[in-house]
């Protein structure tokens, strides 16, 4: 979808998975000083020792969690951290369970190394909220790990603390790994305690925390992100991240020192926007016949759906042609999805106030 709309003029995309605003100045600096001053060599392949330092102090002041710098591996963004829980995890018999919809990376990468997945659906009209017991319910003999991504990508869904503290206590007594993406834990819209699966763990040993810069200072490309568990897993990924980056990015890492370092004011100031955005959004898809939506409270997407039947990838394609308006296929993100889309508000108010003056119409004339 995304690749026919860069063929096409004057197309409107609420497709886009990453901030639209600027990195902040202090970061950028920080990352042209560094390779001023000849930051460009191999750090430890664990990370960058000031960078490790600086994140342990973060988890602990944000969590009150006792960490050292031996749990933490620095990785390729979030998306290598991921990779190295999953391929650590997965292997045939075991099973993973996994929201539906998810993020698109879990799923195959479950299977690609031989692993089951069982989705747990979740559902529009409850705002995609996992059922802690719908999730208890659903662990079987072959149930290895459970996956969980909050602030969700499609949904914006936040789970509350006791949801996290309901599948974290079960999952450790059952001797279930929990893997856990948290790449939009900055990004709380709304007035909530955000729950990390580490600030509801007594055991290290069952859980791993995946999380990056990217969606929370606006760095996506420079790639940096982490995993913390125990050091016995650290010890375990870092053998894996040796055989695929060896490495993150130099530069980037005295970067992420300066994002942590540099306080939270320029988080708040993309919060504030993605808010009123989201605000805006939510009332325009209750004004948009055919789609039912609900209120998102963190990241920057919401994930309306359809009439049941309706084929949402078939939609999506007519709209961008006829319209000139990009969205996600739901299916992208699960196999009970056929009847949503993604709409993302990392756009300006402009773009997607243009966006919906082209849908609204163009939807009222279907026939579902």
């Amino acid at each position: 979808m995304v690749n026919l709309a860069a063929t096409m003029k004057d197309v409107i995309h609420l497709s886009i998975g990453q901030p639209d605003f600027k990195c902040p100045a202090h970061i950028i600096e920080a990352h042209v000083e560094a390779l001023r001053a000849g930051e460009t060599g191999y750090t430890m392949d664990a990370g960058l020792p000031e960078l490790l330092s600086e994140l342990q102090k973060y988890y602990q002041n944000r969590t009150g969690r006792e960490l050292t710098e031996d749990n933490i591996l620095v990785t390729t963004g979030a998306t290598e951290a991921m990779y190295l829980a999953i391929s650590v995890s997965a292997a045939p018999g075991r099973q993973f369970l996994i929201p539906d919809p998810c993020f698109p990376l879990y799923a195959p990468l479950v299977r690609m190394h031989g692993g089951e997945v069982k989705p747990i659906p979740t559902r529009a009209e409850r705002g995609h909220q996992l059922d802690p017991q719908e999730v208890i319910d659903a662990i079987g003999p072959r149930t290895f790990a459970i996956i969980l991504n909050s602030p969700s990508n499609p949904t914006g869904t936040v789970y509350p603390p006791e949801t996290i503290e309901a599948i974290v206590r079960e999952a450790a007594y059952q001797g279930i790994k929990v893997i856990s993406d948290e790449v939009y834990d900055h990004l709380i819209l709304d007035d909530l305690e955000y729950a990390s699966v580490l600030g509801h763990t007594s055991d290290l040993d069952h859980v791993m925390i995946a999380s990056s810069f990217s969606k929370s200072y606006a760095m996506p490309g420079l790639r940096i992100g982490w995993v913390i568990s125990s050091q016995g897993t650290i010890k375990m990924l870092r053998r894996y991240h040796m055989f695929t980056t060896t490495v993150a990015n130099t530069p980037a890492q005295w970067a992420g020192v300066a994002a942590l370092r540099g306080g939270n004011e320029c988080i708040d100031e993309m919060v504030t926007e993605y808010r009123r955005r989201r605000d805006r959004v939510v009332k325009l898809v209750s004004e948009t016949p055919h789609l039912t939506g609900y209120w998102p409270q963190g990241g920057f997407f919401i994930f309306p759906s359809l009439p049941a039947h309706t084929n949402g990838s078939n939609l999506a394609l007519r709209m961008l042609e006829e319209i000139g308006v990009c969205v996600v296929p739901g299916e992208a993100f699960g196999e009970s999805c056929i009847n949503s889309f993604r709409i993302s508000y990392s756009t300006s108010l402009d773009k997607i106030e243009q966006a919906f003056e082209r849908m609204i119409p163009w939807m009222a004339k279907q026939d579902m």
